[in-house]
């Protein structure tokens, strides 16, 4: 059981839940129990404590009356335990004093105090941010009445006061001075005479650069003591004075040894506030990541933040590592100790200890990874043999020292496309990109016209501080279009760094060339084989690609040394870091059997996933496809030119996916391409019936051109003599303007006897008979397909059948069934996630809602076609567009006649393209016009 005295007096059971105590007294008696846990508290003091000078005739009844209903309500709590006992004169609360959070609070701000005095900053944040998280309000807050509150709560809340303060100069410490002087603000605000609080509120100040504001509050510090005192400052608050006015800020740096940049600090003041902390508590910490990720800057940027003595190594000239103990002490100024002692490297590292052995020092040692194991054996016997040294490291690789914190430098984050404007232009990447820029380009800001271009060259360029640099420095001879355009041959583009930078930065192919060098030849071939997945692979997938042995410790070394990422199970290689593996690759000769290996495996993905999208396992088959969409695109492209037959299998086994998700990237364009070789008389490319059926209809989307091209298409498939394996090509084929020729007895046997084939079939009777004007005939088909399709599970044949029914409703006037059933398609469509139909289906409830006179609910109409507008244009679904902004107008006809010409007009402003969903569009915005009296 817990106690709580800072805030309500409460008790709380071992799970936490408070529980009812009793009245105010009950209460009272509790705090002055809980704050002696553990001993006896006499009776007299207990008297005293509760009822003061004026206790009740019967004093003693009424404290013990009050002690038997305290122990019950705890007694009743928890069981049988008794937690009040009776002890001599008195009564003791029989539990550790930790339980009480008071007696909790002032051992850890007495711990953190001490670690504070013992410079251990990052250890006294850690204490006291635990203390003071135990205040739930004013101390004793419910029982502040009783005789004894009023001084205990008095002597609780000075120690809550100096706990924060304590916390405030050790957050001081490790750098974090914009938090400090929001803190400390709030506090001297309502504590406007403590003066240690103002005195660390001043150096905050300072720290953050505000040293006027510094001066000003010690100005108004001295006014209020010498008015409301008519004391003078303390010698605390006027050593804080003295310090700012002489200019050194109270700090206790005495030898900095820090590389100056001489550009501005961006992008990365979210990683920077964690590192600062953490560089302060943890005795070896090791900044990670790629190479141009901005390590070393970072490093320097907490370096420059914390308090004591700063040394930065940089090891990158070193040609072997046994020279690493000579240059730190070169770096700290020592002599050449190789000149003074026998040659080894065990000499220099005995008298580096002695120098660094009793010295508070955070060493920063820059570029570890190419002597990383020197680098880790030195660290671990200075870390052992000088316990005031921190280490922080910048590699491409862990040290694997014991004891070491790892922290992951990431590329600098893109907000996504659709986010706001000032979110996109408020992005880490794309602020640094602007910042360089403007320094070869004067003026230059992004803004609504430029950011989708900056974003796109940050995008491309993996977010990698280097590469944004260096593509912003070309904005002094090229616009933004043309380095986006350019950045096909990234290497040759950001070939101009600074001359003065080590030689590795100077160019972005300097920078990835580093890293490439510091692998083995193994790890070298497995990144050149692993350049050809565009979307990154698990480890299965790269084991079936890469004819390679031991990958798996192969692709862990990668991830070790930076060259790959691993997330949720799948490998990633930067976007940088492949183009120059696989540059290597096509060097070596290797490549283009890796690329064939790639292509054949996932048309092979693809092709057994596809009859799955039409069964009740769709969603896990489409998030597979989705997860892989990258490499699928990067085998049809590669296919499209290397194997136009592998392409066709491809562009075939990707259809419905592209269909159902809406994702078909380059897929029309490549099967346009495609389509060109394969309907060359005399081409060698041989594909079947159903194959080049697909790879038709797929170009002819939106294609008006084609036509005949899609009718010769689907005659080659009537006349196949065998069921067709694909049943959907039927609707691909309508979808293109095509429609299977012969009579539909004749055509039933090219179905086969599978259940989606056979649902599919009643579907399409169904919908013959129904366009037709035969509508009472076509319901029983449509309700045998969907019997069907709900028992397969197809959530996309169950939408567009319940879509039928609604129709079928409708028609016959039943208006409460059509809406059922069309809420049902929006369900099923939703789970789906295919915002084009689920546009579709909201736009024709909106007519529903609208058509009935009677009935008609204007507002649900609205609603509907604004939704309807929303998705369809988020998803770039334009048909869907076009049928929400005409629902508006037929709304807006009755209200604002002037809004409605605009909105029909916007319709008609929509290019067909071959869409009958527009063409219709167009049809009854057309109609509106008319009623409204517009020719």
């Amino acid at each position: 059981m817990e106690f709580g005295i800072l805030g309500p007096i409460e008790a709380r059971r071992a799970d936490g839940g408070p529980f009812p105590i009793g009245g105010p007294q009950v209460r009272a008696l509790l705090a002055v129990l809980a704050l002696d846990a553990g001993r006896v508290v006499g009776r007299e003091r207990l008297i005293d404590d509760l009822y003061g000078a004026e206790p009740p005739g019967d004093v003693g009844h009424a404290l013990q009356s009050q002690m038997s209903r305290l122990r019950r309500a705890l007694r009743n709590a928890v069981g049988d335990r008794e937690f009040v006992e009776s002890a001599g004169a008195g009564y003791r609360l029989a539990v550790d004093p930790d339980a009480v959070d008071a007696l909790r609070f002032a051992r850890l701000a007495e711990q953190g105090r001490k670690a504070l005095r013992d410079r251990d900053s990052g250890a006294a944040m850690t204490l006291l941010d635990e203390a003071l998280g135990l205040w739930r309000g004013p101390a004793l807050a419910d029982v502040r009445d009783a005789p004894f509150a009023e001084s205990r709560a008095a002597r609780l809340d000075e120690a809550r006061l100096a706990a924060e303060e304590d916390r405030a100069e050790a957050a001081l410490a490790v750098g974090e001075s914009q938090a400090v002087v929001a803190t400390l603000s709030e506090l001297v605000a309502a504590h406007p005479l403590r003066e240690r609080a103002r005195a660390l509120l001043m150096r905050a100040m300072y720290s953050a650069g505000r040293q006027a504001e510094a001066l000003e509050s010690f100005e108004v510090g001295r006014r209020l003591l010498a008015d409301e005192l008519g004391a003078d400052p303390s010698a605390e608050l006027m050593d804080a004075h003295l310090a700012i006015l002489r200019a050194d800020g109270g700090s206790a740096v005495s030898n900095r040894r820090l590389p100056t940049p001489l550009t501005s600090f961006v992008g990365r003041e979210d990683e920077l506030a964690r590192l600062v902390p953490l560089v302060a508590r943890a005795r070896l910490v090791t900044l990670i990541g790629p190479g141009g990720t901005g390590k070393t800057r970072l490093a320097l940027a907490a370096g420059s933040r914390v308090r004591g003595d700063v040394c930065f190594v940089e090891l990158a000239p070193l040609v072997d590592g046994v020279q690493a103990a000579q240059a730190i002490a070169s770096a700290l100024g020592g002599r050449d100790l190789s000149a003074h002692s026998a040659p080894g490297p065990s000499d220099s590292e005995s008298q580096l200890v002695a120098m660094l052995a009793d010295r508070p020092l955070l060493l920063i040692l820059d570029n570890c990874e190419h002597v990383v194991l020197d680098i880790a054996r030195l660290a671990h016997r200075l870390l052992v043999a000088c316990p005031s040294l921190r280490i922080l490291a910048t590699s491409r690789e862990a040290l694997r020292v014991t004891g070491e914190t790892l922290f992951p430098v990431p590329q600098l984050p893109m907000a996504s496309t659709d986010s706001v404007l000032a979110d996109q232009l408020a992005a880490p990447a794309v602020r640094l990109f602007a910042d360089r820029a403007a320094a070869v380009r004067p003026g230059f800001l992004p803004d609504a016209g430029t950011i989708a271009v900056v974003a796109r060259i940050c995008r491309r360029l993996d977010g990698l501080p280097l590469a944004i640099e260096l593509a912003a420095a070309r904005l002094r001879t090229l616009d933004l279009p043309e380095i986006d355009a350019r950045l096909t041959d990234r290497f040759r583009l950001l070939a101009r760094g600074d001359r003065t930078a080590e030689p590795r930065h100077q160019t972005l192919q300097a920078v990835v060339a580093w890293s490439w060098e510091l692998l083995d030849p193994a790890e070298q071939q497995l990144a050149q084989d692993f350049s050809v997945f565009a979307g990154g692979a698990t480890t299965e997938q790269a084991r079936r690609v890469c004819d390679i042995d031991d990958i798996d410790d192969l692709l862990a070394d990668l991830t070790d040394k930076s060259l790959l990422d691993i997330a949720a199970g799948r490998y990633r290689m930067l976007e940088t870091i492949r183009e120059f593996a696989r540059t290597r690759a096509i060097e070596s000769g290797e490549h283009k059997k890796t690329q064939r290996a790639h292509a054949e495996y996932f048309a092979d993905i693809a092709e057994t996933a596809d009859p799955l999208l039409r069964t009740a396992t769709q969603l896990q088959h489409l998030a597979r496809l989705a997860t892989d969409h990258d490499n699928l695109q990067s085998a049809l492209h590669w296919s499209a030119t290397a194997d136009p037959a592998l392409a066709a299998r491809l562009i075939a086994a990707q259809a419905w996916y592209w269909w159902l998700t809406g994702h078909s990237g380059d897929g029309p364009a490549l099967a346009n391409r495609l389509l060109s070789e394969l309907s060359r008389p005399g081409s060698p490319v041989a594909v079947d019936a159903e194959q080049y059926a697909v790879v038709v209809a797929v170009a002819a989307r939106g294609r008006d051109d084609l036509s005949a091209e899609v009718e010769r298409a689907a005659a080659r498939v009537a006349a196949q003599e065998y069921p067709m394996r694909r049943p959907h090509l039927i609707f691909l084929l309508a979808l293109a303007g095509g429609m299977l020729p012969g009579e539909p007895a004749e055509l039933r046997r090219l179905f086969g006897a599978d259940d989606w084939s056979q649902a599919f079939l009643r579907l399409g009777d169904g919908m013959g008979l129904f366009m037709s004007g035969r509508v009472d005939e076509s319901e029983p088909e449509f309700a045998v397909a969907l019997a069907g399709f709900r028992r397969i599970g197809d959530r996309w044949a169950i939408a567009a059948t319940l879509d039928k029914l609604a129709a079928v409703a409708e028609r016959r006037g039943d208006r409460a069934a059509s809406l059922a059933l069309i809420d049902e398609a929006i369900a099923v469509n939703t789970e789906l996630g295919w915002a084009a139909d689920t546009a579709d289906l909201l736009t024709r409830r909106g007519d529903i809602h609208l058509g009935g006179v009677a009935e008609r609910d204007t507002d649900a109409a609205r609603a509907d076609y604004q939704r309807a507008a929303e998705l369809s244009r988020t998803h770039g679904a334009i048909d869907m567009y076009a049928g929400a902004l005409r629902g508006l107008g037929d709304i807006a006809r009755a209200e604002d006649p002037a809004a409605a010409r605009n909105l029909y007009r916007s319709v008609l402003e929509i290019p067909a393209g071959g869409s009958i969903a527009i063409t219709e569009a167009h049809e009854r915005a057309r109609v509106g016009l008319a009623l409204l009296g517009d020719a």
